[in-house]
């Protein structure tokens, strides 16, 4: 089934009413070997010093919040990006004025949409590396549809409401689809705050895919009801980034901020070595 421009589409995972995507099959992850590193505040010669953190749908930018007191223990420079959530364009131009204001070279990290908009924003000739956290990742002239249609990923239609957007404010489907490791509790919290996004940002296009020129890392989590773990992979691998997995849901960054953390950390080492890195321009996809 082809996705529509006109409504947000998202696949279905067993026993959900509602997820991104529906494909359930083999996953072929690594185990991360990420979590269990000793913390170290101690930097070394040679690292990226900023780190600018994005935020995906229906969350805002305090998502980030245990991985960016993580990272700042380990005398990092972070910022975390506050999407409108608005468009594309409108998001990018917020991480674009963050960027602007980091003194040195940035590592570029995005959860989920946030995927979209680093892939734009990262052309920026301050940022070095990418990192996406199960996230979306077009190529140049993709949108988001086009990706999951690319991949294609059999999914059912959301629909915006009358101003054009798309909700996740239940509590109960939040945790099934975003959260499903962290407390009910958490998730009504998260459902209470949450931020809408403008359905018409999955139908826009990036412009240049900055994967494509610098390199990029990726956290594929396993037990995700809202971007399936295949998919992930597929996305991962047509980078040509480095991959690591984590048995976590789609919101690694909040029920497994070590590890998050500890990603981020090593793409923030392995930039400076990196500086040659191209990625494959064309990958298998790999099916369920």
């Amino acid at each position: 089934m082809k996705l529509s421009p006109d409504l947000l589409l998202l696949g279905q995972a067993p026993r959900l009413a509602w997820a991104w995507l529906i494909r359930i099959g083999a996953l072929l992850g690594l185990s991360t070997g990420l979590a269990s590193s000793p913390a170290s505040a101690d930097a070394p010669a040679q690292r990226i010093e900023n780190i600018v953190l994005v935020h995906g749908a229906f969350v805002d930018g305090s998502s980030w919040s245990p991985v960016l007191e993580q990272l700042i223990e380990m005398g990092y420079h972070v910022t975390a990006v506050q999407n409108p959530l608005t468009s594309l364009s409108d998001d990018v131009s917020a991480t674009e004025r963050v960027l602007q204001r980091q003194k040195g070279d940035v590592l570029l990290v995005g959860h989920s949409w946030a995927g979209m908009v680093i892939t734009q924003a990262g052309n920026a000739t301050n940022v070095k590396g990418l990192v996406y956290v199960s996230a979306l990742a077009p190529d140049s002239g993709e949108s988001t549809i086009d990706l999951l249609n690319h991949l294609n990923a059999p999914a059912m239609a959301l629909a915006p409401d009358r101003e054009g957007l798309l909700w996740l404010d239940s509590p109960t489907l939040f945790h099934s689809v975003m959260a499903a490791d962290l407390p009910i509790a958490a998730a009504r919290s998260l459902a209470a705050r949450q931020q809408p996004i403008a359905a018409n940002s999955f139908s826009t296009p990036i412009e240049h895919a900055a994967w494509r020129d610098k390199p990029s890392w990726y956290l594929q989590t396993l037990n995700d009801q809202a971007l399936a773990p295949w998919v992930q992979q597929a996305i991962a691998q047509r980078l040509g980034a480095t991959l690591h997995s984590v048995p976590s849901s789609h919101l690694s960054l909040l029920s497994q901020p070590e590890v998050v953390a500890r990603l981020i950390d090593e793409a923030a080492r392995g930039v400076p070595h990196d500086k040659d890195h191209r990625p494959a321009k064309t990958m298998p996809i790999p099916q369920p």
